[in-house]
């Protein structure tokens, strides 16, 4: 089964294949764009043109669209299905995002659903919460297939490093347009005060520089404020590489998602991968991605719940250890690459040639 997956580059989907084994599936690998960007050599996406999709029909069974369509409008989603259909080639759309993480106005990615979910001749989503939401909005029914893991598996097994007291994180990242992160540092920096705790904040270089692409002028000031506190380190640096990242995530014992909306967090599935707890909003389906997550509620005023913060940094502490291990996503490899077979070919068998 030859399968156009836009992208193949991403660890998602590059965890999808079968760990021991040929699964009967072949992807083809990402064609390179003109200018790609840092952290996503595969965007934009070259296979979602109608044009390539014209000259290389003959080259897959199955066309797998995930993410990375953002620019694409949804006149032209229309002429991609077409096309595909067209040259009597399945549409199958993995729904990552009810919510689009980098757009404010959420009638776009709207729009583009409304596209591509009604043309889709199969569905997959990665929580139950997000197979309800797709069927209440559409009438579609979604197969629910997990997350796979983010982390190579030969991390998974690694002992943690043992630290003196709880350490809790917030990356601030490059201030995404889901982040809300002041209200979230702010309590944080409130609550661990009294606590024998460290409050450890990231934050990406171009966002402290006035000359960086997404300078902020108020959180450069208020970390310069915080990290006066001796239980507040900052840490300010370009995009971690991945093994930088495995070892920030590791060196966690709680990990702050300051999330004002979303749908589902591979950032989550790595923390689960390298036994540092989560604590995200109560928006989207991050809770449903594994049990154990903790949680807290955003206020009307766009504040959050700090007495629910509190409890969770005082609940962090006593639980047990929550963490993937390597038997367990190896297994879930399996039935993640067998399940994804199944779809391609009840797809390639609904399609008239």
């Amino acid at each position: 089964m030859r399968v156009a997956s836009a992208p193949h580059g991403h660890v998602y989907i590059q965890h999808l294949a079968d760990p021991d084994t040929s699964d009967g599936v072949y992807r083809l690998p990402d064609p390179t764009p003109e200018r790609s960007v840092p952290g996503a050599p595969w965007w934009p996406l070259v296979m979602l043109d109608v044009e390539w999709i014209n000259e290389h029909a003959h080259e897959f069974d199955v066309f797998h669209l995930h993410f990375g369509f953002d620019a694409v409008a949804p006149a032209e989603l229309e002429r991609i299905v077409s096309a595909l259909h067209a040259h009597a080639k399945p549409f199958v759309y993995t729904v990552h995002d009810l919510r689009n993480p980098h757009q404010v106005d959420p009638a776009i990615q709207d729009a583009a659903l409304d596209v591509l979910i009604p043309e889709a001749d199969q569905l997959i989503t990665l929580t139950r919460g997000a197979a309800d939401e797709i069927e209440r909005r559409w009438g579609r029914t979604a197969t629910v297939i997990p997350h796979p893991h983010i982390v190579p598996l030969d991390l998974l097994d690694r002992p943690r490093p043992e630290h003196r007291c709880v350490t809790v994180g917030l990356h601030l990242k490059s201030m995404r347009t889901n982040m809300n992160p002041m209200p979230v540092l702010r309590t944080l920096v409130d609550e661990i005060r009294d606590r024998d705790m460290n409050l450890l904040i990231d934050v990406h270089t171009d966002v402290v520089r006035s000359e960086g692409t997404h300078y902020n002028a108020e959180v450069a000031q208020l970390l310069q404020t915080v990290q006066k506190r001796e239980d507040v380190r900052v840490h300010v640096h370009d995009f971690y590489t991945d093994d930088d990242l495995w070892d920030y995530i590791a060196g966690l014992d709680l990990s702050v998602l300051a999330y004002r909306f979303g749908t589902h967090s591979g950032w989550l599935e790595a923390c689960y991968d390298l036994g540092t707890r989560v604590l995200a909003p109560s928006v989207g389906f991050y809770h449903q991605q594994h049990p154990g997550v903790l949680s807290f509620d955003w206020t009307d005023e766009g504040q959050p719940e700090a007495g629910q913060i509190a409890a969770a940094l005082d609940e962090v502490e006593k639980l047990g250890p929550w963490r993937a291990t390597r038997e367990e996503r190896m297994a879930q490899r399996r039935e993640i690459a067998r399940a994804h077979e199944e779809i391609y070919r009840t797809a390639v068998a609904g399609r008239p040639s």
